[in-house]
């Protein structure tokens, strides 16, 4: 079950966190992985640990808020079969202390970023008559989150894009869904404590992870498996619909 063998699949943010592990499952699956990111020396790590465990992957450097650039490297993948787009960066503040330039680059990566791909990615499909899609978005699109506006902005418009999509090709033979995880254990959430609570990481680590019900993170490796299904043959009838990843939160934290 849930075999992707030979299928293509082009990933973003694939050098790190969700991305990459969603890459390093797709490759165990048989798929051959197309890593997309701007980070060069992690690009090179996570295909070097593909490649170890059999896979095949290839990396490419992309600025995915630059439509040339997309275009360029979509134009060499040829015959794509599955996207999932992870590449995505994140922002504290509120609507009147988010910096206009914070915004503008939240929307640039978070927003215009995925729309890029799509628009790049979708015609390839829509002449196979086949494509899976998979955006990931954030609980955050669904629910209030505490100094995330521009971030909340921008996963929210990613699961419009979602809904648009899976309706637009729905006969098309191309499926559009997302993912909506709750705070996933990452080098982001390491990165984000340490600057910000020095001192007092532990506890904070402690507190981000009783946020969610069940008591902990989530693990990168437990989103790709999501990502697995939804993009595998088993989930063929399913498509506009997006899943919340997020250890009871949304329905368990009263």
């Amino acid at each position: 079950m849930f075999s992707l063998k030979g299928k293509k699949a082009a990933i973003t943010g694939a050098a790190s966190g969700i991305g990459r592990a969603v890459a390093s499952v797709f490759a165990k699956q048989g798929a051959i992985v197309y890593l997309l990111d701007l980070n060069k020396e992690a690009l090179d790590a996570a295909v070097k640990e593909i490649e170890s465990e059999n896979g095949l992957a290839v990396a490419y450097l992309l600025d995915v808020t630059s439509q040339s650039a997309v275009k360029t490297v979509f134009e060499s993948i040829s015959n794509l079969d599955i996207l999932v787009n992870c590449a995505g960066i994140s922002n504290i503040g509120k609507a009147d202390s988010t910096r206009e330039e914070d915004f503008d680059k939240i929307y640039n990566v978070n927003v215009k970023g995925v729309y890029n791909c799509l628009h790049e990615a979708i015609p390839n499909m829509k002449e196979k008559k086949a494509g899976v899609i998979v955006n990931l978005s954030s609980i955050a699109s669904s629910v209030g989150l505490q100094d995330r506006f521009a971030y909340s902005m921008s996963k929210g418009a990613v699961l419009g894009m979602t809904l648009s999509v899976a309706r637009d090709y729905l006969h098309d033979g191309i499926r559009c869904n997302c993912v909506s995880p709750a705070r996933v254990h990452t080098s982001f959430v390491d990165n984000f404590i340490a600057k910000n609570y020095p001192g007092n990481e532990k506890e904070m680590f402690e507190k981000l992870s009783k946020s969610q019900p069940i008591g902990r993170m989530a693990k990168p490796e437990e989103v790709a498996h999501l990502v697995l299904y939804l993009c595998s043959d088993e989930a063929s009838f399913i498509t506009g619909c997006d899943y919340p990843f997020d250890g009871g939160f949304i329905k368990l934290n009263n």
